[in-house]
């Protein structure tokens, strides 16, 4: 066997290293010709790797996902003494996820967070637009612990609680469902509270165009009306070029309408460049009924996208913007 692995680097031209590794399985395996074979294989694997990427690359979200749940876990279980004797158990962990998610942000995406002055000392309503994931609010909630400590709850759709092991996340994240009393309570604690109207429909269903898919919902608005609480707009360019969806499918869409489960596929992680505006607040106005400060709302996030992103998006170009400085002017 030594006679025959040194025969790969014997001679004046050096055997290629597919030659030697066929040479070498052809002797252990005692099967012919296995270079056809494996060239065979390298061939599918390089036509299938586009493919593979694709499709793995949002696994890697997922994971940071459970990395952190395990993380909270612990940090639970040896802070359950201090829990009784402190006001806010969570402060250690949210330093150091913010510090995860705020790092991996930078590294795959660059991300960046512009308009930060525009968010109130006080309470306020963020009203964004729902990309076909929430990664880039996570990137925006860390950033946003990181620059200002502050922390910002966040209404969700009920089966994020059914994921497994999801329910500590939404704790530590302080995710909640609703409904409208609760909101209105978290915003006169004096805490930020984030919705995207849009919801999962406009997550699954929207696409390159940047189509907002509010409907006619406005339940947001008399939120902040009976808070007295001003609405900051938001919107994260290149959000819909990280990950996409296959919402195009009218199966998909229609088994959705019936069963309200997200069963829409979705694909992507591409290190697009992302960065996240945050328009002027919409200020309280007692006499502004919810129909026209959700459709206010609805005019200040469509600017902040006609501004920013260049629709159709492009994967391609959303990557080359990593390359790029962004105007001081934006």
């Amino acid at each position: 066997m030594t006679g025959g692995n040194e025969s790969c680097t014997a001679g004046s031209t050096s055997m290629s290293y597919l030659a030697c590794l066929s040479y070498i399985l052809e002797e252990w395996t005692g099967v012919k010709d296995i270079g056809d074979y494996l060239s065979y294989a390298f061939y599918i694997l390089w036509v299938l790797f586009p493919l593979v990427v694709v499709f793995v690359l949002p696994g890697v979200i997922i994971i940071l996902f459970y990395v952190s749940i395990l993380w909270l876990h612990i940090y639970k279980r040896k802070n359950e003494i201090k829990e009784a004797y402190s006001h806010d158990v969570w402060i250690g962990a949210r330093e150091m996820l913010a510090t995860i998610w705020d790092g991996h942000g930078r590294i795959w995406h660059g991300y960046e967070l512009h308009g930060v002055e525009n968010i109130p000392q006080g309470p306020g309503l963020i009203v964004f637009y729902h990309g076909a994931t929430p990664v880039d609010y996570i990137y925006f909630t860390a950033r946003l612990h990181i620059m200002k400590r502050r922390c910002c709850t966040v209404v969700a759709d009920h089966f994020v609680s059914r994921l497994p092991g999801f329910r500590i996340l939404l704790e530590f994240f302080g995710i909640i469902h609703g409904p409208k009393e609760a909101c209105v309570r978290t915003l006169e604690k004096g805490q930020l509270l984030a919705i995207a109207p849009g919801g999962v429909r406009e997550a699954l269903f929207s696409d390159e165009t940047y189509t907002i898919l509010w409907s006619d919902r406005k339940g947001f608005a008399q939120v902040a009306i009976d808070a007295k609480v001003p609405i900051i707009p938001m919107f994260t360019q290149n959000v819909r070029e990280g990950f996409r969806t296959l919402g195009r499918i009218k199966i998909l869409r229609s088994l959705y309408e019936r069963t309200r489960l997200p069963v829409v596929p979705l694909y992507g992680g591409f290190p697009v460049k992302l960065r996240t505006f945050i328009g002027e607040p919409i200020p309280y106005e007692p006499n502004m009924t919810a129909d026209e400060l959700a459709a206010k709302t609805k005019a200040a996030v469509q600017a902040l996208i006609e501004k920013h992103q260049k629709i159709p998006g492009n994967i391609f170009r959303a990557l080359m913007e990593r390359f790029r400085t962004q105007k001081k002017e934006d």
